[in-house]
C-alpha cells in the first residue's frame, strides 16, 4: 500500500533526513524513472511534499507505454505516399447548382435536427500574437472591435437562425448547436472568464461546455522524465490531438451521445473567417456516407509551408504529411492531366467526424500510444535542455478511418490564418483582417450596396456582423441602394 505523503514531512534541515514513500520509489524504478528523487535531500518538506504529489498526479503505466511506443516507432519505414485520389476529392469548380443546394438543405436539417455539434481546439495561448491571452481572446482589428471567439458564437447563432427558418421551427431559440471548446491548463480559467464577461456572445451558456487537453512529462533522449524544477516535473500539452483523450476521459463523447448528437465539426480557434457548422459541409458529409472529412485548400505554391492530404500506399488510407516531411522533388511534381500539383490538398484544420469514429480514434490512438517527438529546449534544473516533447495532432484520426472524403473550400472565402504577429510576412492579425474585408466587400457589392473609402480600396473594406449574413445571404435588404463608407461594421 502507497504511504501517505504526509510521512515525508519531517525535519530534513540537520536532523534525520527521511527517503521517498517506499512505495512510490518502487513503481518509478519499474519504470525507470527513479532519477525524478535524485535531490530529494536538498528538497524542504513542503517541497518534498509538492514533488510526491506531482508524481502522484502521473498515469505512470500510461506515460511508460507512450514514451516506449514512441521512441520505438522513430525511424521505422512507412509505406510510400501516393496523391489522394480524385474520387475522394469534392472540387469547387465540379460541383453542381443542385449538389451545392442539396447540402445546402441536408446540412440544415441535420442542424435543425440536434444531430450537429460543434468541437473548437483553442489550447493555444497568443504568445506569437505578442499576447499570454488565450488566441480566441484576441481581437485582430476589425471596426467592430470582436475577439475570434465573438466572430465564431455568432456564427453558430447565424446558422440556428437559418436551420430552423429552412425547417420552419417556432423560433430560432429552438434550434441548438452544442459548442464543445477544448482548453489547456494555461487558457481554461482565462477562457472561462472572458465567456461569463461577455455573457457568451449571446448564446445560452448550457450550450457551451469547456474541457481541458491534458499534459504529459517532457523526457530526455533516452525516455528519462525532465525536472523542471527539483520539486517539479516538466510537462507540455499533448498537442491538438490530446482532444481524443480528452474527450474519452471527460466522457463527453459519452454527453454527445446523450444528446443525439451525430456529427461533429472540429475546427482551430486560429482562423478569422471559419465557417463554423458549415450547412454545406455537413450535407456533403452526410451525403458521402464517410467515417471522415476534411476542408481543403490547393497549396499556393510547392513550397508553401502547409500539410498536405497523401494516401498511404496503395489503396491505404487518407493521412496529412507535414512539409517538413515531403521531399521537395515530390513537393513540386504537376499532375500532367490536371496541371495541378501531384501533392496539392492542403490541411487547413476543418475537420468533420461521426461520433462513432471519434468513439473508434480515441480508443485506437491510447491502444497505439504513438506520439509525435519534438525536439526543443526545455526548462529544467539544468537550465534550459534539449528534451523531447510527446504530441498528438488532430490529423492523427484519419489513418484510422475506413472512408474519408476532402472538399476542395475557396482560401480567400474560408481561411484567414493568424498566427504570427503584425510586421511578420504572413498570417498576421492584419493579413487575416484583409482577407475578411475582401470578402465582406465582395458580399455587399453583390447585394447592391456601394462603397466610399478615402484610403485605397486594397488597405480597407466593410466588416458583414456575422449576425447579419453567414455566407453573404439575406444582404439584400440591408445593403441594395445604400453606400457604406469604409472601413465600418455592417449590422442590422
Amino acid at each position: 500500500m502507497r504511504e501517505p505523503s504526509t510521512a515525508i514531512i519531517e525535519t530534513n534541515g540537520g536532523g534525520v533526513s527521511s527517503p521517498p514513500p517506499q512505495a512510490l520509489l518502487e513503481r518509478l524504478k519499474d519504470y525507470g524513472q527513479e532519477d525524478v528523487f535524485s535531490l530529494w535531500d536538498e528538497l524542504s518538506n513542503e517541497e518534498r511534499d509538492f514533488l510526491v504529489k506531482d508524481i502522484e498526479s502521473l498515469d505512470l503505466s500510461r506515460i511508460d507505454r507512450i514514451i516506449r511506443c514512441s521512441l520505438r516507432s522513430q525511424g521505422l519505414p512507412a509505406a510510400a505516399i501516393e496523391p489522394v485520389p480524385e474520387s475522394n476529392v469534392s472540387k469547387v469548380e465540379e460541383r453542381s447548382q443542385e449538389e451545392r443546394e442539396r447540402w445546402w438543405k441536408m446540412g440544415l436539417k441535420a442542424i435543425s435536427d440536434g444531430k450537429v455539434a460543434v468541437l473548437l481546439l483553442s489550447g493555444g495561448q497568443g504568445t506569437r500574437l505578442g499576447s499570454s491571452d488565450p488566441k480566441g481572446c484576441f481581437n485582430i482589428g476589425l471596426p467592430s472591435g470582436k475577439s475570434l471567439f465573438q466572430l465564431q458564437a455568432e456564427r453558430i447563432l447565424c446558422v440556428q437562425r437559418l436551420a430552423a427558418h429552412a425547417t420552419n421551427e417556432s423560433s430560432a431559440s429552438s434550434v441548438q448547436i452544442h459548442w464543445y471548446i477544448m482548453t489547456s491548463p494555461f487558457t481554461d480559467e482565462a477562457t472561462r472568464k472572458f465567456f461569463e464577461s461577455h455573457k457568451y456572445f449571446g448564446l445560452d451558456a448550457e450550450q457551451v461546455t469547456f474541457f481541458r487537453q491534458g499534459t504529459i512529462p517532457c523526457v530526455s533522449k533516452d525516455g528519462r522524465i525532465i525536472l523542471e524544477t527539483p520539486y517539479r516535473v516538466a510537462k507540455a500539452p499533448d498537442g491538438n490531438g490530446g482532444v481524443y483523450s480528452a474527450l474519452k476521459s471527460t466522457k463527453l463523447l459519452e454527453d454527445m451521445a446523450s444528446k443525439g448528437i451525430k456529427y461533429v465539426d472540429c475546427y482551430g480557434v486560429d482562423n478569422a473567417l471559419v465557417r463554423v457548422a458549415d450547412p454545406s459541409f455537413i450535407g456533403y458529409f452526410i451525403d458521402k456516407g464517410v467515417t471522415a472529412a476534411a476542408k481543403v485548400v490547393r497549396k499556393a505554391y510547392p513550397q508553401e509551408k502547409v500539410g498536405v492530404f497523401v494516401q498511404r500506399g496503395k489503396g491505404g488510407p487518407l493521412t496529412v504529411v507535414e512539409y517538413s516531411e515531403l521531399d521537395p522533388s515530390l513537393a513540386s511534381a504537376v499532375n500532367q492531366t490536371t496541371g495541378r500539383l501531384r501533392f496539392c490538398w492542403s490541411n487547413v484544420c476543418l475537420h468533420m467526424f461521426t461520433l462513432d469514429f471519434l468513439n473508434q480514434v480515441a480508443n485506437g490512438l491510447e491502444k497505439d500510444s504513438i506520439y509525435h517527438l519534438a525536439e526543443k529546449k526545455i526548462p529544467s534544473i539544468h537550465g534550459y535542455t534539449m528534451g523531447l516533447k510527446l504530441e498528438q495532432f488532430i490529423f492523427d484520426a484519419f489513418p484510422y478511418a475506413p472512408t474519408t472524403a476532402l472538399f476542395e473550400v475557396l482560401r480567400e472565402e474560408e481561411f484567414a490564418p493568424v498566427k504570427n504577429a503584425n510586421g511578420s510576412n504572413y498570417d498576421t492579425p492584419d493579413s487575416a483582417k484583409m482577407l475578411v474585408f475582401r470578402l465582406h466587400t465582395r458580399w455587399v457589392v453583390a447585394a447592391g450596396g456601394f462603397l466610399t473609402h478615402s484610403v485605397p480600396l486594397y488597405a480597407t473594406g466593410v466588416e458583414v456582423s456575422p449576425l447579419c449574413s453567414y455566407a453573404g445571404e439575406n444582404l439584400e435588404p440591408i445593403c441594395r441602394g445604400r453606400t457604406f463608407h469604409a472601413p465600418c461594421e455592417i449590422s442590422f
